[in-house]
């Protein structure tokens, strides 16, 4: 998966980390799909959504590998190319509920959206980001790809994000996981999170 240059394209690399994931966890070979292919074809470098993108790739009986259709790092033109992966449908985790997030979670990789707008989001370098200011209006995807524990106890998420391997933990942030009194979990991640079905 490419860097997105911070582009509007986040929810594209959301999305197809969740459909690459879930593609290597069935037991198929792992194969890097386009993100480019979402970005040109439905709502370009503007917000789009997650549900969009499933929608995109059910529709046209796949997505194609970024091989035949690289990234670009701006909107093109949308043009055929041949699919390589299909989805069957796309479920959504029960809103506001971690517990039925950390059972998705545990099978394959889940899009989340979430609140990125925080400057300890944007900035985060390492460790587990503990932060109540990041609010829950959703601006941003990514992929839950995993969960665990620190050394002293802190639950975390782990996220997959957009923004390249020389962002924060080489593209990878870990979120707070099973927050007292914070159903929407930490930035928002808890209220709408989709997966594939392959």
């Amino acid at each position: 998966m490419g860097t997105n240059n911070r582009v509007f394209g986040f929810w594209a690399f959301s999305s197809i980390a969740a459909v690459e994931g879930l593609t290597k966890i069935s037991g198929n070979n792992l194969v890097s799909l386009s993100e480019q292919q979402l970005v040109d074809c439905t709502s370009g470098c503007k917000p789009g959504r997650i549900t969009e993108a499933f929608d995109y790739i059910i529709k046209h009986n796949g997505i194609s590998p970024d091989s035949e259709y690289p990234y670009q790092a701006k909107p093109g033109q949308c043009h055929n190319a041949r699919p390589a992966i299909m989805i069957k449908r796309y479920e959504m985790v029960p809103s506001n509920n971690e517990s039925a997030l950390l059972d998705a979670v545990s099978r394959h990789p889940i899009s989340v959206d979430i609140d990125a707008k925080m400057d300890s989001f944007r900035y985060y370098k390492e460790g587990v980001l503990d932060s109540r200011d990041c609010g829950t209006e959703v601006n941003h995807a990514v992929a839950l790809v995993g969960y665990g524990v620190t050394d002293d106890g802190i639950k975390y998420w782990l996220a997959k994000n957009s923004w390249g391997e020389n962002w924060d933990e080489k593209g990878y942030i870990r979120l707070r996981r099973m927050v007292d009194n914070w159903p929407e979990g930490t930035c928002g991640l808890a209220q709408y999170a989709y997966y594939p079905v392959v």
